[in-house]
């Protein structure tokens, strides 16, 4: 079996791509690697990638890169996903988010010691706050 390093981009769909991307920029503080009319790409900690797309922008497709074509993809609903920290940084991105005004949905003690906030984005889909270790086995 052929090994896989890890994912590198995750994307969520967006209603009002300009105030989900002010989101994930002012709040979240990611840095904006590439932003058109149908999407904007951040760069999480130089180890992943968040595509926010514009819900319904890409379902035909499109092309990139000279003729690379890229597949028609959209999604519905809300989603949720996970951004790791460390424990000594958690108390301060509660203080963050209540400064912004987000409210915090649930703060979770995990068996191996993990500790997690959940919050919502502006497009209603849950994130994560994950203090790690302590979640899962190696993480």
């Amino acid at each position: 079996m052929p090994d896989l390093i890890g994912i590198l981009e995750t994307s969520i769909y967006c209603d009002d791509l300009s105030v989900s991307c002010a989101f994930y920029e002012d709040v979240m503080g990611l840095a904006e690697l590439k932003k058109t009319d149908r999407l904007c790409a951040f760069d999480v900690s130089g180890r992943s990638v968040l595509l926010l797309f514009l819900r319904g922008a890409t379902a035909e497709g499109a092309v990139a890169d000279g003729d690379n074509d890229i597949p028609g993809h959209d999604a519905d609903g809300r989603i949720h996903f996970a951004f790791e920290s460390t424990h000594d940084e958690l108390d301060m991105w509660i203080a963050h988010l209540e400064k912004h005004g987000i409210d915090i949905l649930s703060r979770t003690s995990w068996m191996r010691g993990g500790k997690s906030i959940y919050f919502r984005d502006p497009d209603g889909h849950l994130l994560e706050i994950a203090a790690s270790p302590g979640l899962w086995p190696g993480h």
